[in-house]
């Protein structure tokens, strides 16, 4: 089993973290190389790399699709509206769904910035 975090939005439009566990299988994924463990694939639309600078802070906002997160340096400090806080570093994964009601804040915390690999999901 792998973890990643998810962001949604209930029904109130409150935001919450969820931990989310997904299962990995060994799968002949490039033969002849041997077998790698691999979750199931899901459609994702485009990528990007995002590169968050020393200091930047974005205030409540909600995602502006769903999409995943995958951190490769630097740190992200996000908040949801239910007042839980949580750090997110290299080789953090977060889902992001809260694409409508109060969102979340996100800043880059420490001495660099942050950056990401964005892949946004099919609607």
């Amino acid at each position: 089993m792998k973890k990643y975090t998810r962001i949604y939005t209930d029904e109130n439009g409150e935001t919450h973290f969820e931990d989310v566990e997904i299962e990995v299988l060994p799968v002949d994924f490039a033969p002849p190389a041997p077998a790698l463990n691999l979750s199931t694939f899901t459609e994702a639309k485009k990528f990007c790399f995002v590169n968050a600078p020393i200091g930047w802070f974005g205030d409540w906002h909600p995602t502006p699709k769903r999409q995943v997160f995958v951190y490769i340096s630097g740190t992200i400090e996000a908040k949801v509206s239910d007042g839980e806080v949580r750090v997110f570093g290299p080789g953090s994964v977060t889902l992001l769904e809260d694409t409508t009601g109060k969102g979340h804040t996100s800043r880059v915390v420490g001495d660099k910035g942050a950056l990401c690999v964005v892949i946004q999901l099919e609607d």
